[in-house]
């Protein structure tokens, strides 16, 4: 009885010593499976965390899928209908897509924008320019190794150069071929190279549409067109026929968000103007002085979702006068969709307003396009994606072939003569405009 008794306590103790034994063991799995996890998770995080310190929390978050660098902010899209998403480093955990329809009429002139900040867009914009060394301005940008500092104030270039879109008036054909228009005072033409000056200026955009852009005739038109796309840098307003020269350009953002612009000239406003116009069948601009054409462009912007830009060539040289063209065509603009006007052309900063809640700049004036001391501006417009848009002014002086930016008591100035000819509007200390 007692050799049993022993038998069977034996026995429980070994029963006892396994379960002791299979649960030390499971638990001490476990407790590897669970580093094991949190080891994954830990460096998951750190993947998608900022380094401490880092300024700008929300350009860490944003879509990678467009890379994009600063001299060249935007690319064109290889396929009709493009799919940008957010994307972790770890490609398990993906954010929901976001899908951008591109109708097919428009894939070559659409280009993928990231923006500095996910929720707005800055587009930035500047009057007239001159590349062409045989002029003084234009020889500047020469004497400085064809680029843009030296010539143009480092405040303005950083502001040029930080806007997600800039865009400027280019009042010249990029060529070394072709002949000067008989009979035309001033005709202009830069070496195909000095276009990389544009990326020194941060610009992304260039309006063609003026009247200066077939100076040297059809084959230097058709020159400026490479010199431009051989940069990267985009340009409306003209084209190899009017289907092209019409056409507008868009940006769109992973977001979603559409930017587009349109840009047309009703300069010189003659029957035979010696800036010609394209056709179905010949290269030239867009012209605008029968502005049916523009409007039919502007609403089909519209239709597709996006915040549309005109910018035109139009007004009087050298008077701050509005003539009757720029105030008619100005609100059948506005009554077609657009979402802001940006004029060029008088050389000279016109008045500023807001037709309908719409921005319009009539006339930006020179930039830097000869040595006079004049006023001049950049203009910024910030679009957010809840829909409101805010204008700032950037004041300048164009002044001995440089131009730079206005402050303290010539920044005011500036602000007051802009406010003197413009009776709908209010300008704050730091260039915001605001409709009274």
């Amino acid at each position: 009885m007692g050799k049993r008794e022993y038998y069977n306590r034996k026995t429980d103790n070994n029963v006892l010593k396994r379960a002791i034994i299979a649960f030390t063991t499971t638990f001490i799995g476990i407790m590897l499976i669970g580093v094991i996890v949190l080891l994954v998770i830990s460096s998951g995080l750190k993947s998608e965390t900022p380094s401490e310190g880092s300024e700008d929390l929300e350009a860490n978050y944003f879509p990678k899928t467009v890379k994009i660098e600063k001299i060249e902010k935007a690319v064109q899209p290889e396929t009709s209908t493009q799919v940008m998403q957010e994307e972790e480093e770890s490609s398990e955990n993906t954010e929901e897509k976001i899908e951008i329809e591109i109708p097919e009429e428009d894939r070559e002139y659409t280009y993928l924008l990231e923006p500095t900040n996910e929720d707005s867009i800055t587009l930035g914009f500047a009057g007239d320019i001159l590349f062409d060394d045989n002029y003084a301005a234009g020889n500047a940008f020469r004497v400085h190794g064809n680029s843009a500092a030296g010539v143009i104030g480092t405040t303005l270039l950083n502001r040029m150069n930080q806007v997600d879109i800039m865009m400027v008036n280019n009042e010249f054909p990029y060529s070394d071929r072709g002949t000067p228009t008989e009979g035309k005072k001033f005709t202009f033409r830069a070496r195909p190279q000095t276009a990389s000056i544009l990326h020194t200026m941060g610009v992304d955009i260039v309006g063609l549409a003026n009247n200066h852009a077939y100076d040297y005739g059809e084959q230097a038109l058709l020159d400026t067109f490479d010199a431009l796309s051989s940069q990267g840098i985009a340009y409306v307003g003209a084209g190899r026929n009017i289907d092209e020269a019409s056409h507008t350009v868009y940006y769109v953002t992973p977001g979603g968000m559409k930017i587009a612009f349109i840009c047309a000239t009703q300069i010189e406003r003659l029957q035979n103007p010696d800036t010609k116009e394209a056709t179905s069948t010949s290269p030239g601009v867009f012209r605008c002085l029968d502005d049916s054409l523009l409007l039919t462009r502007i609403k089909e912007a519209k239709e597709k979702g996006a915040y549309v830009v005109v910018f035109i060539h139009w007004g009087t040289e050298s008077t701050t006068e509005l003539d009757y063209l720029q105030k008619d065509q100005a609100i059948e603009i506005v009554q077609a969709g657009a979402d802001a006007i940006i004029g060029s052309h008088p050389h000279i900063l016109q008045r500023m307003d807001y037709i309908q809640g719409v921005p319009v700049v009539y006339s930006l004036g020179n930039y830097i396009f000869n040595s006079k001391t004049l006023d001049t501006c950049m203009v910024v417009l910030t679009i957010n994606k809840e829909g409101t848009v805010s204008m700032q002014m950037i004041p300048a002086l164009q002044s001995d072939c440089t131009v730079n930016e206005a402050t303290g008591e010539e920044a005011q100035r500036i602000y007051n003569k802009i406010m003197g000819m413009s009776p709908g509007i209010s300008i704050d200390g730091e260039g915001f405009i605001r409709a009274q």
